[in-house]
């Protein structure tokens, strides 16, 4: 039977981070993926490498300054991949978010980046409002600032193949079947091509993003998962030709954060949060949440009308409510957590794309006492990334 110090379960945007990381680390890692890399949510993102404003309202801090930290990295290094682009908050009469507190957010969101180049923002004068897309009608003020945005499932693919150039071994479509779990090692059973093949590891990491619970279902001896609900978000790619920029606006029907974004010539508009009950496979944008974003653009652009030419959906996990509590998808913690439901077992919960570098460090040094001694072949915070085609997977199994 075929050893290795782990296998990660996932190849969406915190298995192939994960990966990277420990075989950059030095270790032996094994990466099974059911369906692609980053075959799931992790090509249905609203495409932003972002500190996250919006998380000031909540007040978190920590996610916000890592996020922004992590951003500048990607631009770094990822030249290709992550552009810095302009985003405009409009403020209009009945904003629930006022320009007073827009300044404020976006200063100490200037503060938590490190008062660099990329966190200055500026208040558009009234003359420039004529060069926006956007409706002018009531318009009080308009911030611009900066941020990034990346081709999600091509920054995922640029990260796994750097994993397997730095040794990981990536099995696709390979499906987890089940696990048996002891002191010393764990022994994995898996579907390849229609065979059924084992593999034993030192420990597990298990990044199934929304089967993470399932995953946790089929391990021996039986193991709980954390209580967590599936958030589904959509965007659509609307026929409108693309933006100079990106739209941070409110939705008029609850005051909800959603972005308008140039995307491949075209417009997409994101995301809403639905609860999800059905399996993770059958995630289906609803009419409901086409039609909130479609009144949503028309509420801001009612010159530019927009036909839906592609529909994209994906599963957020996120905290449960607890008992009594009813709190909002917004309103609940976007950082990820680490669950060790055994000595030799953690699972990822969540998590962001643009944080993924971080989180796996963190997975790497919660494991790196479960592991052998290992003598690192690179730094995961100085990598190069850099697309790759399709055909680089190929060749994976």
């Amino acid at each position: 039977m075929k050893k290795v110090d782990a296998v990660v379960i996932g190849a969406g945007i915190q298995g192939a981070g994960i990966a990277q990381a420990l075989a950059a680390a030095g270790y032996s890692v094994t990466v099974l993926e059911q369906t692609a890399v980053a075959a799931a949510t992790s090509q249905a993102s609203s495409k932003l490498i972002h500190g996250g404003l919006r998380y000031l309202e909540t007040a978190q801090f920590s996610l916000v300054r890592k996020s922004l930290k992590e951003r500048n990295r990607l631009v770094r290094n990822a030249p290709e991949l992550v552009k810095i682009v302009p985003f405009y908050i409009p403020v209009y009469r009945h904003s629930k978010r006022k320009a007073w507190q827009i300044f404020i957010g976006l200063s100490l969101y200037a503060l938590l980046g490190g008062l660099g180049r990329q966190t200055r923002f500026k208040r558009l004068s009234k003359a420039s409002y004529k060069d926006l897309d956007i409706s002018n009608d009531g318009l009080r003020a308009v911030y611009q600032y900066q941020d990034a945005q990346t081709d999600d499932r091509q920054l995922t693919q640029a990260v796994m193949a750097s994993a397997i150039e730095l040794g990981a071994e990536l099995l696709c479509p390979a499906q987890f079947i089940s696990a048996v779990s002891t002191d010393a090692e764990v022994s994995l059973k898996y579907r390849l091509k229609d065979k059924e093949c084992s593999i034993t590891s030192q420990v597990l990491i298990n990044a199934a993003g929304p089967w993470v619970n399932h995953v946790l279902d089929n391990i021996t001896p039986p193991m709980s998962g954390l209580n967590i609900e599936l958030i589904q978000g959509i965007h659509l790619v609307l026929d409108v030709p693309a933006f100079n920029g990106i739209y941070y606006v409110e939705a008029p029907q609850d005051g909800r954060a959603v972005f308008v974004m140039p995307w491949k010539g075209k417009c997409l508009i994101g995301t809403t949060e639905t609860l999800h009950q059905g399996r993770p496979k059958e995630t289906q944008p609803a009419k409901s949440e086409i039609d909130y974003l479609l009144n949503v653009f028309a509420h801001y652009f009612p010159d530019k009308p927009a036909k839906v030419l592609e529909l994209m959906s994906g599963l957020r996990v996120l905290p449960a409510n607890k008992t009594g509590e009813h709190r909002s998808a917004f309103h609940r913690p976007r950082d990820t957590i680490l669950h060790r439901t055994a000595g030799n077992v953690l699972s990822v919960y969540g998590g962001k794309l643009t944080a993924y570098r971080n989180m796996a460090e963190e997975v790497v040094r919660s494991v790196a006492e479960d592991l052998p001694p290992a003598v690192a072949k690179a730094d995961t915070r100085t990598i190069k990334l850099h697309k790759v085609d399709d055909s680089f997977f190929s060749h994976g199994v």
